[in-house]
């Protein structure tokens, strides 16, 4: 299957699960690219096959300055992701209660309107936790993987 990683990163954490979780779903014999969401336009899911956002929470509970634009297209431009496959990995620090987690947040809920299935819970990692966010990452993708195959098959 045909897998696209949309990043979203300030300080290149969100690059560095996105990397360990392109290796493990390539050991399993997808094809995985990662993009990171600079440019990105809401076109990109004109792609084939299925999508993982990987976003940190920056500021005020904001999406990283990578991503802003790419989120403003999404709102702007409302395109029918019906049919259309995401995974969420969201990281943050419970440190900051009011806004933790919010920016895996901000795409589950432009997602959720724009009618893009949503496969598993999104995962919502906690820097203040003590796990890495590169093995809970990989863990959760793998187990996500096992939800998508059959749907992807199904559409």
């Amino acid at each position: 299957m045909q897998i696209s990683i949309l990043v979203g990163t300030m300080t290149g954490t969100a690059e560095l699960v996105a990397g360990d979780v392109k290796k493990a779903l390539e050991d399993k014999g997808h094809a995985v690219e990662i993009l990171l969401m600079d440019n990105l336009k809401a076109d990109v899911f004109q792609r084939p096959g299925a999508f993982l956002i990987c976003t940190s929470t920056y500021g005020q509970g904001d999406v990283p300055d990578n991503a802003r634009d790419f989120l403003a297209d999404l709102q702007a431009a409302k395109p029918d992701l019906t049919g259309k496959l995401v995974g969420i990995i969201g990281l943050g620090d419970s440190t900051y209660q009011d806004t933790f987690n919010h920016g895996g947040q901000h795409f589950e809920t432009i997602l959720t309107e724009l009618n893009a299935t949503l496969v598993g819970e999104r995962l919502q990692h906690n820097a203040s936790g003590g796990s890495l966010p590169e093995e809970e990452g990989v863990a959760w993708a793998l187990e996500w993987i096992e939800q998508v195959a059959p749907l992807a098959k199904a559409a």
